[in-house]
């Protein structure tokens, strides 16, 4: 060939004959919900695109589930579904675990790992309580475990953690990683609703479940801080390590003062590396983890304050790479399909070379450290008697246990202010103090003869 002759390109009936020549990988589907009815179109109707990307045709060889007649959002073929779970997996060199919950989802990983079968989940429940034993499993069998449609939906963050910043050091991780809460704050705070009704809208659109319990009480946030702090910091973390507050407790109030101060409140999952004192356990002086979820301030200037609706944001911190953000839709059965399809034609490409399986077992165990350990600023809410010295008083306490106050601001609620016969609210923002020194300020508020209540107590990031 001369340097002036260019080589044609392959027709279509060469790529044909090329995907038709590639190895075939039987794949097995557990679960067939709102995720996994989307993975099996995807499977059937992209055959050949996924065959050419992946260097082998991926064959669905059934969908495992509890009742193969109920209706579906796609139509599939029947002969596809089987109740016998573990005859599917004993058959497959792919296994995608769309089940949920801990058990069979456990045994039938383990079954395919055993048998050597790669295993892509989106199960963040499971993987928060046994990720440890499993991926150990999974590397003693040179099967690979992926999981990025555990986390954040359709926005790759697991990948970007384990393979893009693998070189990197990460502090810090800061998400918004249900789309359910930050959905119900952002509808109390664009439209004035009350926790309840912004809650009832979240139901009627599928936002959030009948029982929203885990969503609201941060639980599954939780799951998710667990995942990310054990991959970005190369620990094992566990669900049981993660502080966990919900936002069943923020007020219409809560929102309209943080608005007037310029701020907005979040749901975040955050996961960094903090100096141990004798506070938080450990040895003094060395490095530890502290993973906590619980309704945020943040500064309206701040990346993730502008994440709307049902839509997840992760902000990861690291030595090198500086600040990065991964923004998208969290949630859903085609977004969080396209996070499973990425690890199958991923996991597809490493079977056809013949690598070795990518492990995730820890390499180092850092000590899970309290939130005493944790450094940080309060917005703290009081309701109190307006009248002479209160102020002060309140104000005493705060230097007391050595919290500098940034900001106050106060409002009269009926009566002649300063006469004694009203009450008002008071609301102050903290400067950096530990977490330990912030909550025996409280405690000690709370204690006053002159403060009927304390309204709200939130923790604020990025000032």
């Amino acid at each position: 060939m001369t340097e002036t002759e260019t080589r044609p390109e392959p027709s279509a009936a060469a790529e044909a004959k090329a995907r038709n020549d590639a190895p075939v990988l039987k794949v097995a589907l557990l679960g067939c919900g709102n995720v996994g009815s989307q993975v099996a179109r995807i499977l059937l109707e992209d055959a050949d695109v996924l065959a050419a990307r992946a260097g082998a045709r991926l064959e669905l060889i059934g969908i495992a589930v509890r009742n193969p007649d109920a209706k579906r959002e796609v139509d599939l073929p029947r002969e596809l579904f089987t109740v016998d779970a573990e005859e599917l997996v004993d058959r497959a060199d792919l296994v995608v675990e769309l089940l949920g919950g801990i058990e069979p989802a456990r045994s039938l990983i383990l079954r395919a790992v055993r048998n050597g079968a790669s295993v892509v989940t989106g199960n963040k429940a499971l993987l928060a309580q046994d990720g440890p034993a499993l991926f150990e499993e999974s590397d003693r069998n040179n099967a690979e475990l992926s999981f990025e449609a555990a986390v954040a939906g359709a926005i790759p963050i697991i990948r970007p953690i384990r393979e893009s910043l693998s070189g990197d050091r990460i502090t810090r991780v800061l998400g918004i990683v249900n789309g359910t809460t930050n959905f119900i704050l952002d509808q109390m705070e664009e439209t004035g609703a009350t926790f309840g009704d912004a809650l009832a809208e979240a139901q009627r659109l599928g936002y959030a479940e009948a029982d929203p319990t885990a969503d609201v009480e941060g639980y599954d946030a939780a799951a998710k801080a667990a995942l990310l702090a054990t991959l970005a910091f190369h620990t094992p973390v566990a669900l049981a390590d993660v502080r966990c507050e919900g936002i069943t407790e923020v007020t219409a109030a809560d929102i309209e003062a943080a608005r007037d101060s310029g701020l907005v409140i979040k749901l975040l999952a955050i996961a960094e590396l903090v100096r141990v004192g004798e506070a938080g356990g450990g040895e003094r002086g060395g490095e530890g983890a502290s993973v906590r979820v619980h309704p945020t301030l943040l500064p309206r200037e701040h990346p993730l304050a502008a994440v709307r609706g049902a839509f997840n944001a992760v902000f990861v911190e690291a030595e090198n790479a500086g600040q990065l953000m991964f923004y998208g839709a969290g949630a859903g059965g085609r977004p969080t399909a396209s996070a499973v399809m990425g690890d199958l034609v991923s996991t597809a490409r490493r079977i056809v070379a013949g690598a070795p399986g990518r492990t995730d077992t820890a390499t180092r165990k850092l000590p899970i450290v309290g939130v005493d350990a944790v450094s940080t600023s309060y917005s703290i809410g009081l309701e109190v008697a307006d009248q002479p010295g209160v102020l002060a008083r309140v104000a005493a306490v705060f230097a007391e246990h050595g919290v500098s106050i940034e900001a106050m601001r106060q409002t009269i609620d009926g009566g002649v202010p300063g006469n004694g016969n009203g009450r008002a609210e008071l609301r102050f923002v903290t400067h950096r103090a530990s977490e330990k020194a912030l909550a025996e300020t409280v405690a000690d508020i709370k204690n006053l003869d002159v403060v009927e209540s304390v309204t709200s107590v939130l923790r604020v990031e990025g000032v």
